[in-house]
């Protein structure tokens, strides 16, 4: 898919709680210059990191941030939304995400709004970002072993400098690499 072709395709962004998070400012104006009608939610410890009205700015749209608001449907169904994607990221992904998601809990708007989305018409890509530790827990790679099963795209995490001062795995791909893996599943979508 060639740049400026995401004119009228549908991406859900899910950010989550942590330090990665200012990363997905560049993810979501990179996908919204290329035409891209991007939505963004956020859990609610998300905001904390980055706030809402950053990523409204960003991509001209209301902020979910709430199971319990609908901003652009007087429908209070998330199901709706779910079902209008072309494709759904999360980044970061946290090992809390991962988890709710592979164990069907939907606490958040962001697991909430997953939780309706239909992977075998919709990608969704997962985009993990933690401590090396933690990408390391047996836990994580059973979730992301039960993920992977269920249909989710996941973007490997790469190696580096940490927010907690190691180096190790677990940092969030960068928005470049998160940018073409989205392009990438959306040209495939395209051609079938």
């Amino acid at each position: 898919m060639a740049t400026g072709e995401l004119d009228g395709r549908r991406i859900l962004v899910g950010v989550c709680a942590g330090i990665a998070a200012y990363k997905v400012c560049t993810l979501v104006s990179r996908l919204t210059q290329r035409g891209g009608e991007v939505t963004v939610a956020m859990s609610e410890s998300a905001t904390r990191f980055v706030g809402a009205l950053t990523f409204q700015a960003l991509s001209g749209r209301p902020v979910y941030t709430s199971p319990f608001e609908h901003i652009e449907s007087s429908d209070p169904q998330h199901i709706a939304l779910a079902q209008s994607q072309d494709c759904a990221v999360v980044a970061p992904c946290t090992m809390e995400m991962l988890a709710r998601l592979a164990h069907g809990f939907v606490p958040d708007a962001v697991s909430l709004i997953l939780s309706a989305v239909d992977r075998e018409r919709t990608p969704v890509l997962l985009a993990p970002s933690m401590n090396a530790q933690m990408w390391e827990q047996a836990s994580t790679r059973r979730n992301v072993e039960t993920l992977r099963a269920d249909g989710f795209k996941i973007i490997e995490p790469g190696t580096g400098w940490q927010a907690c001062r190691t180096i190790g795995a677990g940092r969030m791909a960068e928005p470049e690499e998160i940018l073409a893996r989205v392009l990438a599943v959306l040209g495939e979508r395209a051609e079938a």
